[in-house]
Formats: C-alpha cells, sequence, structure tokens
C-alpha cells in the first residue's frame, strides 16, 4: 500500500473573471476579433496528479504522485483503470484513502505509485473513486508513453527543430532574389495571394488555442484527456511566415512586375474563403458558433490553399518556359522540411510502434507527401525542362545585361544564354 506523506498549506480559491474579448491584430485584408478571457468559477481539485504526462522506456519504472487536498470522513478506495494494460502496469493499482475524525481542508496527502512500462505506444490511466459521490475523479489522468529507445526520441526531436528552421528560412531566398534583380517577374502573384490568406489564417489558429482562456476551455471540455495541440514554435512559424510573405508582397509594389496580378480565378478563390471567414466569424461574435469552431474553419482553409497554391505558380513555369524569378533556395529548403518532417512520423512510429496513426493521419501525411511531390517538380522544371532558358527580358533593360543579371544570381555562369532581345528563349526538345 502507498505511504501518505501528510503536507499542510492553505489552498487558494482560483478567482473568477468575466468572458473579455479583444482582437488578434494581424496585417491582412481581415480583423478578427477572439476572446482571449474566459470566465468560470473553479473548485479546488480534490484529487490530481503532479506530473500527469511523461515517457517510459520499454522495462523501466516512472514514480508519480497522487496529490490529495482535504481529508475525509469516509474511507475511499481509489482505484487505477489503464487503458491498455499490456503496456503499462501500476503498482499498487489502488490505494486506500483513511477517514479523519476531524477532516482538516487544507491538508495536502501524497501516495506514491510506480508505473512499469511493458511495451511501446500510447495509453491513459483514469481513476475512480468507491464509494462514489464524495470526489469527482474526471479531471483525474495520466497520459504515459511508452517507447523503444530515448535516442531515437532525441533524434526525432532534432529533425523537429531542423525542418522548423527550414521551413522557416525557405521564405528568404526568393525576397533576396527579388531585391537582387529588382524584380518581381517571375513569381506568381496568386500564390502570394493564396499564401498571406493561408499563414494569416493559420496564425489564428494558433494564437487562438495558445493564448486564448476561452477557446482552451473549449477545446478541453471536448477534450478532456488531450494536450495543448498547439505550441510556441507553432505560433512563431505561423506569424513569422506570415511576416515574410507580406514582405515578398511589398517588393511587388516596389520592384518592376511588368503587367502581373492575381488572377480572377484567384481572387474568386480568395473571395470565397473570405466569405466562409467572415461568415463564421460573425456567427462566433453573435454567440452562434463557437469560438473553436471558428478557428477551426480557419485551419481547414488553410489545408485547403496548402492543396493548390503551388499549382499557379507551376503554370506559370510552364507557359514562360523559364523558371527564372522563383527562387529554387526556397523549393530545397521547404523539400528539405518536408522530407525530415515525414521521415520524424516514421521515427516517431516506430519508436512508439504506433503505426496506426502514421497511417491514420491522412491530412498530415497526405500533405506532407503533396509538397514534396510538387518540390520535386519544381526542380525538374529548374534543372531539366527549362534548364536553358536562364533569363527573361524586362523592360528598360537589354538581353546582354538581362542574362548576365540572371546567371550571376543563379550562379550558372557556365550555361548559354539567348541574346535575341526579341525572342522568347528556344524550348528545350
Amino acid at each position: 500500500m502507498a505511504r501518505p506523506v501528510l503536507q499542510t498549506g492553505s489552498s487558494a480559491a482560483v478567482s473568477s473573471h468575466r468572458i473579455s474579448m479583444s482582437f488578434i491584430c494581424l496585417v491582412t485584408m481581415i480583423l478578427l476579433g477572439l476572446p482571449i478571457a474566459h470566465s468560470q468559477r473553479e473548485q479546488t481539485p480534490r484529487f490530481y496528479v503532479e506530473n500527469n504526462v511523461f515517457n517510459i522506456l520499454v522495462d523501466a519504472t516512472q514514480l508519480f504522485h497522487l496529490m490529495q487536498v482535504g481529508e475525509f470522513n469516509t474511507t475511499l478506495e481509489v482505484t487505477s483503470k489503464v487503458q491498455y494494460p499490456d503496456l503499462v502496469q501500476l503498482v499498487p493499482s489502488s490505494v486506500t484513502i483513511p477517514k479523519s475524525e476531524n477532516p482538516n481542508a487544507s491538508a495536502v496527502l501524497s501516495y506514491e505509485i510506480s508505473a512499469y512500462a511493458k511495451s511501446p505506444g500510447h495509453t491513459y490511466v483514469t481513476f475512480d473513486a468507491t464509494p462514489t459521490g464524495f470526489v469527482d475523479m474526471e479531471q483525474v489522468f495520466l497520459r504515459i508513453t511508452v517507447m523503444h529507445s530515448r535516442i531515437i526520441l532525441i533524434i526525432s526531436e532534432i529533425m523537429g527543430w531542423v525542418y522548423f528552421i527550414a521551413w522557416s528560412v525557405s521564405f528568404y531566398p526568393q525576397i533576396y532574389i527579388n531585391f537582387k534583380r529588382k524584380s518581381v517577374v517571375g513569381l506568381n502573384f496568386d500564390f502570394l495571394a493564396l499564401n498571406i490568406m493561408g499563414f494569416t489564417l493559420y496564425s489564428v489558429f494558433n494564437c487562438g488555442l495558445f493564448f486564448s482562456k476561452a477557446i482552451q476551455a473549449e477545446y478541453f471540455e471536448r477534450h478532456p484527456r488531450s494536450l495543448n495541440p498547439v505550441q510556441l514554435n507553432d505560433v512563431f512559424f505561423s506569424l513569422h511566415a506570415a511576416f515574410a510573405t507580406i514582405v515578398t508582397i511589398a517588393q511587388c509594389f516596389i520592384y518592376e512586375r511588368e503587367d502581373q496580378r492575381v488572377s480572377m480565378v484567384g481572387r474568386g478563390i480568395l473571395t470565397v474563403f473570405g466569405g466562409i471567414v467572415i461568415v463564421t466569424a460573425s456567427l462566433g461574435a453573435a454567440d452562434k458558433l463557437e469560438w473553436l469552431d471558428f478557428i477551426g474553419y480557419c485551419s481547414y482553409i488553410k489545408l485547403c490553399i496548402t492543396l493548390i497554391k503551388y499549382v499557379p505558380q507551376a503554370y506559370m513555369n510552364y507557359k514562360r518556359k523559364s523558371t527564372v524569378g522563383w527562387s529554387i533556395g526556397n523549393i530545397f529548403l521547404d523539400f528539405t522540411g518536408g522530407l525530415l518532417s515525414i521521415l520524424q512520423m516514421m521515427l516517431n512510429a516506430y519508436n512508439y510502434q504506433d503505426w496506426v496513426s502514421f497511417f491514420g493521419d491522412a491530412t498530415k501525411f497526405g500533405l506532407g507527401l503533396f509538397s514534396l511531390i510538387f518540390d520535386i517538380f519544381f526542380m525538374l522544371q529548374h534543372y531539366v525542362f527549362y534548364r536553358h532558358a536562364r533569363y527573361i527580358l524586362l523592360p528598360g533593360g537589354n538581353s546582354r545585361s538581362t542574362s548576365s543579371h540572371v546567371d550571376n544570381i543563379e550562379g550558372r555562369d557556365d550555361e548559354p544564354t539567348f541574346e535575341t532581345p526579341y525572342q522568347d528563349p528556344p524550348e528545350v526538345t
């Protein structure tokens, strides 16, 4: 039987708050309001676990403490229920809470329990108290992950940081090329328009779940034993991506762009997505739709944009028979990030013996694979299909200076150039 350790101290009640609203200001055409505080009077929990999320190696043991706040005038039996008993065994499986003749409401007691890992995987542990009716054990749970190797875990975490950096840096080669050429000719404006809307809505989703207590309360009400899916690095990435895209868009107003503009098809797609955002945001403001559902719609739109945003650029390269103006450095970094992301998923699936979640998360895996396919296609366009088309004639310049300038940017001085100023580069057959 676990031994109780008596601790004294005062348990301060959590103060109540009124619902307040503020606006997450994002630099785009849309200003969206999200609640950032939540009014709810919470009672001090009678039982809780100090650390309810931890990882264990197979055949290892992890100690944790079941905490009790306040004494009872009735003896209680707290029993653990392991979701998958073949993964983890708790010792002891039940704890007897002795009654007290003079219950101390501020007493804090601790019960030591050990978790023995038997095989890799993920499992939840919940608790029941008998006789029933004295305490609510709904919020008392453990989320235990059993893994094959801690080295694989470290490699996975390193991969996560590498692809996070690769994706974050991937915006800057395009900005640099635009700056060097003093031109955005060759960069598709539909791609930029879809990108800024996608990352703006992704920022709304991440900021909403990370900063808004009201949205977090709605999420945990629906998923009481889950973790917040949004971390600080997710917030940073989405906001940074929106910022970098805005910088690129600003270059379109400064540098040579010829007659490029957002197409009618692109405007139509943006209008449909914008209409969905405005309608759902209005329903949220009118309390007809929960804000968690609103940011969920924002994330769905971001997924749709990810599926289609590369199509306009790929088609533009095909029409021009050239990739000049479209940064191949961006593609290499995006490919690196996407490949490492999928490899990380595979490592985690092996380490936790969780291939079901790997193949079951079709959205994440499908989006990653789809992006890799487009990256490979852009590489083929750049190095195979249109490898001889190294320049585009800009108004006010001449073919020799323009082609030389582009060759220097791309680092392809050994590639042939075409010096007929009023003809397109020949197609490669």
